[in-house]
């Protein structure tokens, strides 16, 4: 039997400008999801999860409260960008240029604009990328720059890996299909 290693993320060197990663990932946002979401961050604003509030505003109906649809972009870019990151340095130029109803669902891409080593941490590098996301429509509805310190490959503190089971994997003959 022949372990073969998961998805390990990008390291430093693995990023090179104007590299594309469309996520693979997409996530369609319930009503169930923007009302916890609303009540975890104790946003009052009714337009999220009031229904009255949010048929008597222009658009109709409650909004997804923007920090939810933010979330949602940096955690769908993680699996392409920051697997290895271990700190955030900065979020930018953030644009809500759309609106998004339980119902729709998300995509998010990022491109790579900037890399360099750190001068502070060898087995390290700074990377930036610009993140967008659209929705079911091809509307975008949210975009930001991201920078990040991420590991070099092969660096000591680069994950914590896989734990050493205590016993094999073992798969006995009656768990195969006949």
């Amino acid at each position: 039997m022949k372990v073969r290693a998961g998805w390990e993320g990008r390291f430093f060197e693995d990023f090179e400008i104007d590299d594309v990663y469309q996520h693979p990932l997409g996530r369609t946002i319930t009503d169930t999801d923007n009302t916890w979401f609303t009540l975890l961050t104790m946003n009052t604003n009714e337009a999220h999860f009031n229904a009255e509030v949010g048929k008597a505003s222009e658009f109709g109906k409650p909004l997804v409260v923007s920090t939810l649809t933010i979330a949602i972009a940096i955690g769908q870019s993680v699996i392409d960008t920051t697997q290895n990151a271990f700190a955030n340095l900065g979020l930018d130029k953030l644009r809500l240029s759309h609106p998004v109803y339980a119902g729709d669902t998300l995509w998010s891409e990022s491109i790579v604009l900037a890399k360099r080593e750190s001068a502070s941490r060898p087995d390290a590098g700074i990377v930036t990328i610009k993140t967008r996301t659209i929705n079911q429509h091809g509307d975008e509805v949210l975009s930001f720059v991201r920078t990040f310190y991420i590991h070099r490959r092969g660096a000591p503190r680069a994950g914590a890996g896989f734990p050493e089971p205590k016993e094999p994997l073992v798969v006995h003959d009656w768990e195969r299909p006949a």
